[in-house]
């Protein structure tokens, strides 16, 4: 192998291995006492391990991933193996944890106060692989209609393609009143949204609340490694059902991806910097949140507003057991220039999420790049 290869391979493991040490001493720091006095900060290895994507060895107090996923996967995937190896170390020094089986009971608690994902070792397919099957919206009638519905709104004729988005997200919302109300055992899960960074744009954050309000999923800031600057930052994590996940996942890239097109039009021959961006793209975002409200708000019954508006009580809980110590914080505004944001709502409120819903998007599925 060319000696220039070997060493952009060894340069991205060691910032791997960064991370991981990163990463497990937040999750450390999270516990409550007497547990973040518990275990101690272990080796951390990549090896090639078969089908395995992770393993705890206490003889030698190291946790190894697997090669593979962290060079095939995206960092919230291999987070979410990190976090079930360090669960196998906490469970090894809770009480009766090393006599039980390995996913005996004080695994499982372990995995409450880690915030890990139980099953996610051995062959079980991976956090991004999981939403790609997605076996079970095959067969929901539902989902596939609202899929049609989204193919249709791609069409050129300008009429028919708002009215069949807005239908789409009238089904969107049925779909999750009717789980809400019939189902009371859903799974969740939990992705990033674009990549970590130390700062994030004010867009961002207004593409966030859209996301919890019209798409039924729950957003949280969290901590997390930037492998291209060694050092941890924060990413938007968000949680939901499979297929909800998914749409959101997809309509934040469209979103972006909208921007950065109608930017370059608006942008050509202005050299407006990257700060009247932001003030544009807010325009786009909250352009876009009116169309959704108005024809929504208008259908709704005060039972149905009620119903949508109010917390899915078993995805919070979720959220408290993933993030126990979350917390609110309130971002300044700051100036902006009203010609730029007025501008951004004009294009906003034409806005059309149209087809891909099978597929998420380039930017929520970038690989660890070197």
């Amino acid at each position: 192998m060319d000696e220039k290869i070997v060493n952009i391979e060894a340069a991205f493991e060691r910032q791997v291995l960064r991370g991981l040490a990163a990463e497990w001493t937040a999750a450390a720091d999270g516990l409550d006492a007497p547990y973040d006095d518990m275990i101690r900060l272990p080796v951390f290895a990549l090896r090639d391990i078969g089908s395995r994507l992770g393993q705890w060895h206490p003889e030698r107090l190291e946790i190894s991933l697997n090669r593979r996923l962290v060079s095939d996967h995206p960092w919230d995937a291999v987070r979410e193996v990190l976090y079930h190896e360090m669960a196998h170390q906490l469970a090894d020094v809770l009480p009766g944890g090393k006599d039980e089986p390995p996913h005996g009971p004080a695994f499982l608690s372990a995995c409450r106060r880690i915030g890990a994902n139980p099953r996610a070792s051995g062959i079980y397919p991976t956090l991004h692989e999981r939403l790609e099957s997605g076996d079970m919206e095959k067969n929901d009638r539902l989902l596939l209609r609202i899929r049609k519905l989204l193919a249709l709104a791609g069409s050129k004729n300008r009429h028919e393609a708002e009215a069949a988005m807005i239908k789409a997200h009238d089904l969107i919302r049925k779909y999750n009143i009717d789980r809400r109300r019939l189902s009371s055992d859903r799974d969740f899960t939990s992705i990033f949204l674009g990549k970590p960074a130390l700062r994030h744009f004010r867009e961002a954050y207004h593409l966030a609340r859209l996301l919890q309000e019209y798409y039924f999923v729950e957003g949280v800031w969290v901590s997390a490694w930037i492998l291209q600057k060694n050092r941890m930052g924060r990413v938007l994590e968000i949680s939901g059902t499979g297929p909800n996940v998914k749409m959101a996942a997809y309509v934040f890239d469209f979103v972006l991806d909208f921007v950065d097109a109608e930017w370059r039009r608006y942008n050509r021959g202005k050299r407006l910097n990257r700060y009247r961006k932001t003030d544009f793209a807010v325009g786009v975002v909250e352009g876009f949140r009116q169309k959704l409200s108005r024809p929504s708000e208008e259908k709704r019954t005060g039972q149905e507003r009620a119903l949508v508006c109010a917390e899915d009580p078993l995805l919070r809980q979720y959220i408290r057991n993933r993030y126990p110590r979350i917390r609110s914080f309130r971002r300044p505004g700051g100036r902006q220039d009203e010609t730029v944001l007025e501008a951004g709502l004009r294009r906003g409120r034409k806005l059309v999420i149209a087809k891909g819903i099978e597929e998420q998007g380039t930017r929520a599925r970038q690989l660890l790049t070197r």
